[in-house]
């Protein structure tokens, strides 16, 4: 399997033979609550995996990468397994199950996928749901943390005078261009010098699902992204980033790094550079 989306056909086939990974997260203005939602409905058998829970709690920044110890006493404690073929949804379509995909293979995993139009397409399709909490044995796993998939500050601030990769902006548009207020308060608005503008939710059909190879390449080519050259993506926080990441995955491009502290810790601060405008 190279395409790191599965679809709903494939996971009911496969449905007790997959770890099954719950990761509905909400923005902090949408009012809702991700653990809420699981415990509503979900996918039968899946667990919950909390990017707010199992997060670095010694930043003041959301859900950032916790250390390789830390995650893997946290995954193993919730029963995720290296050996297991794992599935993420979220309820949105794609949105916080692709920070678990990449948060799952920087910290060692190699067969996880996301479910192309996640829990959204699972109920339109009236498949089978269950409430409550669902618990898998715990394991033991060793720690491990692939350091080419993530970027710091540093880094980016590095590549930014280098040019050395290309930094592509997950954010919608208006946000990008510093003509809107950021959803999260005492942020700076604009966006990073040299950076590529491909809103998240532009890779996505209006059903959830992401779109094809052939769909996305027009894309990422208009907002001038050389998908030959280096990639960092970048965000609000880390998680539609992942979604970005995820798209050029779809499109064989396994190595696409993410920014971690994505405009958070960027437009959080009074010394980094910050420009408007397209």
């Amino acid at each position: 399997m190279t395409d790191p989306l599965v679809s709903t056909d494939w996971l009911a086939a496969h449905l007790g033979e997959v770890q099954v990974v719950d990761a509905t997260w909400f923005m902090p203005n949408e009012g809702r609550e991700g653990h809420a939602d699981y415990l509503a409905s979900h996918i039968p058998g899946a667990i919950f995996f909390d990017i707010d829970a199992i997060a670095d709690k010694t930043v003041d920044l959301p859900h950032m990468l916790p250390t390789a110890d830390a995650f893997a006493e946290a995954a193993g404690a919730i029963g995720l397994s290296r050996d297991a073929t794992v599935v993420a949804y979220d309820s949105f379509g794609i949105r916080s199950a692709a920070r678990v995909w990449w948060t799952l293979r920087v910290m060692g995993f190699d067969k996880v996928f996301v479910l192309d139009g996640g829990f959204k397409a699972w109920l339109a399709e009236g498949r089978p749901t269950e409430s409550g909490q669902a618990a898998l044995p715990a394991t033991t796993l060793s720690p491990s943390l692939d350091a080419k998939l993530v970027r710091d500050i540093g880094a980016v601030r590095n590549l930014l005078e280098s040019k050395a990769a290309q930094l592509v902006d997950a954010r919608g548009a208006a946000r990008f261009r510093g003509e809107v207020p950021e959803p999260r308060a005492g942020l700076r608005s604009g966006h990073m010098p040299g950076a590529r503008n491909t809103p998240f939710d532009g890779l996505l059909n209006a059903d959830g699902t992401m779109k094809s190879a052939g769909e996305l390449k027009p894309l990422f080519a208009a907002a001038k992204v050389d998908l030959g050259a280096p990639i960092v993506t970048t965000c609000g926080s880390g998680v539609t980033a992942s979604v970005v990441a995820l798209a050029l995955a779809r499109l064989g491009r396994q190595d696409v790094a993410v920014y971690d502290g994505s405009w958070t810790e960027w437009g959080g601060r009074s010394d980094t550079a910050v420009v408007t405008g397209p």
